[in-house]
């Protein structure tokens, strides 16, 4: 993972039209549109070449055929995303009913045969520390034992393979009272080799998104959490200076969420991020999502896109080309 100097950031985006909501649904609208994906891609990047994640995920399951090609869920055919400068941030689910670890450590091998020259970050798991929802991998089984001897066996392959650029982790969402335990007891689980293989921690959070946080104490409040996940959940578990990710960040627009608001949430979290990156050890921010799933859909899941469904650009997406342009690492 590039690490923070200068408060310089690698910048990300996940560009898919599917969303998942709070109930174990997922969201759909109008198919993706590859061509203008790709030009608001472009747009986004800014320069030609500078670094930039695309964020996709793909899973493993029951109906996983082992040996052959994975394809993304979403968006679909992400590798066709990662030009002009721009690699893959690869997001591989665990979602085995019956607690096939071996099984989703070969999926991840493969993965890296697959993916690995045009990936970036390669994260293990998505949200494995939420246990109630059945499309996030906390909700299956063995999933603390999946993180540990995935993450060694994606880094593995990858060293195997020569992909010296590869980095491979994991995230979850915030972490607060006893759940903040959760990072050192994977670290105790998997111990040394764990540790080593690790290269950095992915963290989703969506403030004044499904708590209300005040404006004026959003700068504030962002800053303390980006603090406490450092402090009180990486350095417990001996990751004190492993790279720290945004993985997935977004304020989503509707009756009672105007489209100004979004960029000035979109604004404000950045330049926390930015500000903070060399104190906390912050490498990236990612952000959820490029567009809305249906910009006529009932609920707010329906809506964290920086443009609509047809891509037509909200206030938010200038202002993060303006940050991107401002922060992002050369």
């Amino acid at each position: 993972m590039t690490t923070a100097h200068d408060g310089r950031l690698l910048f990300g985006v996940y560009p898919g039209g599917v969303a998942g909501d709070d109930s174990g649904g997922l969201t759909s609208g109008p198919p993706d549109d590859p061509a203008r994906v790709s030009a608001a891609l472009d747009r986004l990047q800014g320069t030609p070449g500078r670094p930039f994640l695309v964020r996709g995920y793909t899973g493993f399951d029951h109906t996983t055929r082992l040996g052959e090609p994975h394809a993304t869920a979403t968006p679909i055919d992400a590798a066709q995303y990662a030009v002009r400068g721009r690699r893959l941030d690869l997001v591989a689910q665990y979602q085995s009913a019956a607690g096939d670890v071996d099984g989703y450590c070969r999926f991840l091998r493969e993965l890296v045969e697959q993916y690995g020259a045009l990936t970036r970050t390669l994260q293990v798991t998505e949200e494995p520390n939420v246990t109630s929802n059945p499309n996030l991998d906390g909700y299956h089984p063995g999933v603390n034992e999946a993180i540990v001897r995935g993450v060694s066996a994606a880094k593995a392959r990858a060293r195997e393979l020569g992909h010296d650029h590869l980095r491979v982790g994991f995230n979850t969402t915030p972490l607060f009272g006893p759940a903040a335990s959760f990072v050192a007891d994977l670290t105790a689980l998997g111990g040394g080799d764990f540790v080593r293989d690790l290269d950095y921690v992915g963290v989703d959070f969506f403030p004044d998104v499904f708590r209300p946080v005040p404006a004026a104490d959003l700068a504030g409040a962002v800053a303390g959490l980006l603090r406490h996940h450092r402090e009180s959940v990486l350095a417990p578990a001996g990751l004190r200076h492993t790279p720290l990710h945004i993985t997935e960040h977004g304020w989503p627009t509707g009756p009672d969420r105007s489209w100004r608001r979004q960029a000035e949430v979109v604004d404000t979290v950045v330049r926390v991020v930015a500000d903070h990156a060399q104190e906390l050890g912050l490498s990236g921010y990612t952000h959820f999502a490029l567009r809305d799933s249906d910009s006529a859909g009932p609920g707010p899941f329906h809506r964290f896109g920086l443009t609509t469904d047809d891509y037509s650009p909200k206030p938010a997406f200038g202002t993060l080309v303006s940050l991107i342009e401002k922060f992002s690492v050369s």
